[in-house]
């Protein structure tokens, strides 16, 4: 999805405190010696027969020699307990880890290390607003959440911390006195607000924004944050507007657009700093970065050679074990009023249900819409006070504790404006950073001092039934239901792409997006005191969100790119900071290139490897003159190039190094660390408009003051310095580097695969592969610039859902359905991945008989 590191990302490695890591030292021997019995002890019963309390009737539990589960049941209730105990079988050590990043308690297993992630969760308060969910929901949906739950906890009752997980083992020999706690609803509900601040759409913009302009001026930030090229990379939805409330695809209004306000002072921006650390500092469920997006399309039937739609999908998010997906079938045995559930895809450990695949009826596809549902607010505050519109408010303040293992419990004072949580508090006071011009700190006859925070408004805080909605998407059945379905979808914005069995194909966006006032347009912190900054308390209605069915092209194609075109008069405003376009108009490419598609002609659209800015940056390159030998070796492999990043391809690996190297000596002299290119799709428009102006002073070191470079000399400096870098890494022979060997896909567990100590992290990671791809790229294995090569963001997962036959579906996962090192689907998934092959994904009760290889029955009792 475009909803990772999955399942967790630290901002740096996780290190236990002396103590927890002396003990585990201690018992290496001893795990070693045992190491059979206790890594075997947690594995999954895959057949037979197992007694399960809460059941009304007899479940079974087919599973392919992948170890992918389809479920059968007679009731809805029993289907989803069954999910639930399944899920916990394979993947619960995970869940926990989940439950308790999402609540603020990660301390209590980790200790002092995890105390900064802590803060930020119990300040946005994740698990209070996953609290209040629950009383909003339908009562169908919250029945399936507390069946969910009874499964789950069936399976933990009377189990062992060693016969849960390998990880639980060693933690118990480190001294850790844990008993896990039941499951709840509530832990459900708050994963979905950790796939909401991941899928947030664009804070870190607008931090990096404002302080861009901070660090260089507003005129020359602009260039780093170029607008959306829509002429060269057309939106999703191409025709249509906003009628009366509702978006009509044949309609035309010119429409209106809210003003644009004058961006605040820089001495208001840098007072973002702390916040942009604490925002960094936060765990990143799904994966943070460029790369975070997705790829999808559909094409109806006209372009087809079954004469049928088909549906593609491939989320792009973080990187780890095991992967955020976990394949699963659900199968009420006679589909009915009662028991109407039938449907098989990729869903979310600890949360009931699939979230994103197909059923009977209808397939459907997410990528992130990435719309503006956060804004940042300067605020005057003092003590526990704030002021508005000339007037002192109180704050809202709550406190909570933290328990850390091994340590001191910590306070965490939370203070609250009408805007939302003050996020500087994180990071110390700002104080006199930020000064106020024309305007008076008065309140009443007394004047006083102000201090300034800065405090985060977000769709995601204001309870809302999203829950429902991937309920009631499991059950649509035409493109009716599928809408009505996604209305209740809050959190975080989604562009989903839909076919059916009848041949139509579709697309709806979805979320909550704020209007705001005429003062303020989002791209940059407002001034939380002037009431003509907040949002009107309205959000753009859903019904005038954009959509289409059966557009003409027969063609839907989304990769995260603008939804509309700016121009077209769609009266709301979505977001500034898209997704260039890249990816997508590649797609729209392939796609149209071909007369008739297939499923292997979409799988082999997920796996191109095409770069798109280095048909621009590469005659650039081979204009520069070098001397013949050693460093004109490399800039002649760019001679007969193709642009394709292969694993295997010299030419890619010393183009990318390249470059590395050029954003590095055009922009690191003047940005600070946090502002620094990562190399994604945003600095291909930055670095193609600078090709075209050869002395504009970005292209300038500024700390050469008697030198001016130019383009060229930067561009120079780069291939010879790329030469050197592969000549130290690879080999003097040019011909002998490899994408591959600087692109590897490293899998890591989120917490005891970055302990610091290497026995332990040899238990749970696992890595080496040599890919292709890279960022803006279909597919795209992005890397960050500031770092390194290796492999930082991928496609999680991949499915291609034919609507004529659904046995003839096709499906891939990052890693393997199972959470527990050593077992046998583990990453049993990744080299196929890696080879760009795909999974049969039978459907069929008879297809799921003859593909699988093991039967468990749960019976009631237990």
């Amino acid at each position: 999805m475009s909803p990772a590191t999955p399942f967790l990302t630290w901002p740096a490695p996780l290190r236990w405190t002396t103590y927890v890591a002396g003990a585990l030292a201690l018992v290496l021997v001893l795990v070693t010696v045992v190491s059979v019995v206790v890594v075997r002890r947690s594995w999954p019963q895959t057949d037979g027969e197992i007694e399960v309390s809460g059941l009304d009737g007899e479940v079974d539990v087919l599973r392919d020699e992948h170890g992918i589960p389809q479920i059968y049941a007679d009731s809805m209730h029993d289907l989803v307990l069954a999910q639930g105990f399944v899920h916990a079988q394979e993947r619960f050590f995970e869940m926990d880890v989940r439950r308790h990043a999402t609540a603020g308690r990660l301390s209590e297993l980790f200790g002092e290390d995890a105390v900064e992630t802590d803060r930020v969760v119990r300040t946005l308060g994740w698990r209070r607003v996953a609290a209040k969910e629950l009383t909003l929901l339908d009562p169908r949906t919250r029945e399936l959440l507390d069946a969910y739950a009874e499964g789950v906890n069936a399976y933990l009752a009377g189990r062992g911390l060693s016969e849960i997980s390998l990880e639980y083992a060693v933690l118990d020999l480190s001294g850790l006195d844990y008993t896990p706690e039941n499951w709840t609803a509530v832990d459900s509900i708050a994963w979905l607000k950790a796939m909401a601040w991941d899928l947030k759409g664009n804070l870190d913009e607008e931090i990096a924004r404002a302080l861009s302009v901070a660090a260089v001026g507003q005129e020359r930030a602009a260039q780093l944050f170029p607008p959306y090229p829509y002429d060269d990379h057309p939106p999703i939805v191409e025709q249509g507007a906003v009628v009366d409330g509702v978006f009509e695809q044949d309609a035309t209004s010119p429409g209106t657009r809210l003003p644009q306000r004058p961006p605040l002072g820089p001495q208001v921006q840098e007072a973002l700093a702390d916040v942009q650390q604490a925002v960094a500092g936060m765990p990143a469920l799904l994966g943070k970065g460029d790369g975070i997006g997705s790829n999808g399309w559909v094409v109806s039937g006209d372009h087809t050679e079954t004469g049928a739609p088909i549906l593609a999908n491939d989320p792009h998010l973080g990187i780890s074990l095991p992967g955020v997906w976990m394949q699963v079938g659900l199968h009420c045995r006679d589909v009915s009023e009662t028991c109407p559930l039938d449907v098989a895809g990729f869903s979310f450990s600890g949360v009931p249900g699939v979230v994103i695949g197909h059923n009977a009826d209808i397939a459907w596809g997410f990528t992130n819409l990435g719309p503006d549902t956060t804004d940042l607010y300067v605020e005057r505050v003092r003590d526990d006070e704030w002021q508005y519109d000339g007037r002192s408010r109180p704050l809202t303040v709550r406190e909570e504790t933290i328990e850390v293992r091994g340590g001191d419990d910590v306070t965490v004072r939370v203070r609250s404006t009408d805007h939302g949580p003050l996020l500087s508090d994180l990071g110390g006071e700002l104080g006199d950073l930020v000064e106020d011009t024309g305007e008076s700190g008065i309140v009443g006859d007394e004047p006083r001092r102000w201090d300034h925070a800065v405090s985060l408004a977000w769709t995601a805080l204001d309870p809302q039934p999203t829950a429902d909605a991937l309920y009631a998407l499991n059950l649509a059945t035409d493109w009716r239901s599928f809408r009505a379905a996604l209305a209740d979808f809050a959190v975080p914005g989604q562009n989903v792409l839909y076919a059916d069995t009848e041949g139509h194909i579709g697309y709806q966006a979805t979320g909550r997006v704020p209007i705001r006032k005429s003062g303020n347009n989002g791209q940059l912190p407002a001034a939380g005191w002037r009431s003509e900054n907040d949002w009107t308390g309205e959000y753009v209605p859903y019904d005038a969100l954009p959509n289409v069915l059966d557009p003409e092209s027969g063609r839907l194609v989304t990769a995260n790119q603008a939804v509309v075109d700016d121009s077209s008069g769609y009266p709301s405003h979505l977001t500034d900071d898209w997704d260039r376009g890249y990816r997508s108009t590649r797609i729209r490419t392939l796609l149209e290139a071909r007369d008739v598609l297939d499923v292997d002609a979409m799988a082999a659209i997920q796996t191109d490897e095409r770069n798109p800015m280095a048909p621009v940056l590469t005659p650039y390159l081979l204009d520069i003159e070098l001397p013949r030998g050693y460093y004109s070796d490399g800039q002649r492999l760019l001679l007969d190039w193709d642009n394709r990043q292969q694993a295997g391809s010299a030419a890619a690996a010393y183009y990318n190094v390249v470059w590395r190297e050029l954003l590095a000596r055009t922009f690191h002299d003047e940005l600070t660390d946090e502002l620094r290119p990562d190399g994604g799709q945003r600095w291909f428009a930055v670095v193609t408009d600078l090709l075209t102006r050869p002395g504009d002073p970005w292209w300038d070191d500024v700390e050469t003051e008697e030198i001016v470079e130019t383009r060229d000399d930067v561009l120079e400096a780069s291939l010879r310095a790329a030469r050197d870098v592969l000549t130290a890494r690879q080999s003097p022979n040019a011909e002998e580097w490899t994408w591959g060997a600087l692109h590897r896909l490293d899998l890591r567990s989120a917490t005891l695969g970055e302990s610091g100590i290497a026995l332990v992290e040899s238990l749970f990671n696992r890595g080496g592969w040599e890919v292709g791809g890279g960022g803006a790229i279909p597919n795209a294995t992005g890397w960050d610039a500031r770092k390194g090569y290796d492999v930082a963001t991928a496609p999680s997962m991949r499915m291609i859902v034919p609507l004529d036959d659904l046995d003839d579906a096709r499906w891939i996962n990052l890693t393997g359905v199972s959470g527990h090192a050593f077992h046998g689907h583990y990453v049993d998934q990744t080299d196929l991945f890696v080879r760009g092959e795909t999974l049969p994904w039978v459907f069929s009760e008879d297809a799921v008989e003859d593909a699988a290889e093991e039967t468990l029955t749960l019976v009631p009792g237990g």
